[in-house]
């Protein structure tokens, strides 16, 4: 950590407005929302609330910039790549500031902020960079005198609505396929979390993007995001948050112009611990799974299995890292854990922890708010958990770990596909036919063996069931973004 930079303390904050056609707004209400430090309860800034009618002017300008002959639509694919390189760079010249700013707005510490999520932004808009002059059809040899070949089109405007785990890591997700393909984006980030994806606009401006490629409209959802879900003129929408409001975004993408949707949403990760692995090692990665990001991850993996051979040994020593985990504000270098992002949150978790006391699970540590001020909540470990408990159904999304035994991979199997849910899950063994038998058994999007979310951004990503459907990162959620389009010529006579 010795190489870390220090963070800004006390980042100014300079964007707090709308974000259209390369230029700032004040809604078209005048009305204004807080957005609140989790650490410390208070207000950072006042930002101004985009709704429908905001959305309608982005949109505007998002198809007015998407119009063929446009400056956007005319440029070498290869430029749009060379624009996007520019955005990445200019992110990492100011890394420090943003990292710094994520922190105030979200709470996660520095150097989750700084290492993991700068720099996956960094990584994401370079990856696809390189795919922007890439993305290509085919020529078929179909029957008959003809000759046809496919395109591979921009899909038109994309909406694009952020959650607040990951601001500018999920901003990053969405835009560098949308933009490597060619689209125009109206993107709503979250109310909790909007300055970061506000400060990109400054950066989206100095890159040298063409006016309304990317337009950014701060507000809420039941506002501002079910404007760009119900729009007529927006021809897909992308959507990372719960399954409660991915229902909402497709039925009205449906009751609309039948948009095109792709939906990352909950998850109920079972992480699978065989007798037979290496036992500290999957303590301390059991241990990362759950409570990373203070456990708001959508593919934490919230239910541990372990067999029984070792299960109590497992127990034991999780109890105790969690005990050790150093809880505190984000701008302190030696601290693992930050707060909740924010009240409703904080409540929701500890209404969860009640739940597992009062319906039999063994409490092993934590169940209860750190300190007196902010948004922390304790490392709380759970044990003994049996399958019908709210704690091992519901998704969470804070730093609640269930421990839970199982005798035979059969079981563990059957169990660990008893939930609505499919984004991921993981399985620790030395013995190959055990992790293949998992990670072919398994009802889930990923599977990772002997590590967890190793974070490989060119790997798709994505859920089975309630847990989405579409893909992003890698190659992949390029197909999101794209229409294929057959085109067909006659010909005077066919010659191979």
């Amino acid at each position: 950590m010795s190489d870390l930079p220090d963070p800004v303390s006390n980042p100014q904050i300079n964007h707090t407005q709308i974000f259209i056609n390369n230029e700032w707004h004040n809604s078209v209400s005048g009305k204004t929302f807080p957005t609140i430090n989790p650490a410390t309860e208070e207000k950072i800034a006042d930002v101004q609330e985009g709704d429908k009618a905001d959305v309608d002017k982005a949109v505007a300008a998002a198809r007015a910039a998407f119009k063929l002959g446009s400056p956007w639509r005319t440029m070498d694919a290869s430029q749009h790549g060379r624009l996007m390189h520019k955005l990445a760079d200019l992110i990492e010249r100011d890394r420090v500031y943003l990292a710094s700013m994520e922190v105030l707005d979200n709470g996660k510490p520095f150097i989750d902020a700084y290492e993991g999520d700068m720099g996956g932004v960094i990584d994401v808009l370079r990856y696809y960079a390189g795919w922007s002059d890439k993305i290509c059809g085919k020529t078929i040899p179909v029957d008959g005198p003809m000759f046809t070949y496919t395109r591979h089109e921009p899909v038109g405007v994309c909406g694009q609505i952020i959650p607040w785990n990951y601001p500018l890591a999920m901003l990053a997700w969405k835009i560098g396929p949308a933009l490597a393909c060619g689209n125009t984006i109206v993107l709503k980030p979250a109310e909790q979390t909007p300055l970061t994806a506000l400060y990109v606009g400054a950066l989206i401006v100095e890159a040298g993007f063409p006016p309304g490629v990317i337009n950014i409209v701060p507000g809420y959802g039941p506002t501002a995001g079910a404007a760009i879900a119900e729009h007529m003129d927006v021809d897909k929408v992308a959507f990372t948050g719960s399954t409660e409001v991915g229902r909402i975004i497709q039925q009205a993408a449906g009751s609309s112009n039948l948009k095109r949707v792709s939906l990352e949403l909950g998850g109920k990760s079972p992480l699978i611990v065989f007798a037979d692995t290496d036992l500290d090692v999957a303590v301390e990665t059991a241990h990362g799974a759950l409570f990373g990001n203070m456990g708001q991850c959508c593919c934490a993996g919230t239910r541990t299995f372990v067999e029984e051979s070792i299960y109590d040994e497992f127990v034991k020593k999780s109890i105790a890292r969690a005990k050790s985990r150093t809880v505190g504000h984000g701008f302190d270098l030696d601290v693992e854990h930050g707060p909740q992002v924010d009240k409703e949150q904080f409540d929701k978790i500890l209404g969860l922890i009640q739940s597992g006391k009062e319906e039999g699970a063994q409490l092993g540590c934590g169940g209860g708010r750190h300190g007196d001020k902010g948004y922390f909540v304790q490392p709380t470990v759970f044990y003994d958990v049996q399958d019908n408990m709210r704690i091992a159904k519901e998704e969470i999304f804070g730093p609640v770990q269930s421990i839970i035994k199982f005798k035979s991979i059969e079981e563990a199997i059957d169990r660990a596909n008893n939930t609505t849910y499919g984004l991921a899950a993981g399985v620790f063994t030395k013995d190959i036919d055990k992790a293949l038998t998992i990670a072919n058994s398994v009802q889930a999007g990923s599977v990772w063996v002997n590590c967890y979310d190793p974070g490989t951004l060119q790997a798709p990503f994505g859920g089975f069931k309630m847990s989405g459907n579409g893909r992003e990162l890698g190659e992949y959620a390029l197909h999101e973004y794209t229409e294929v389009k057959t085109v067909t010529i006659k010909l005077p006579q066919k010659n191979s």
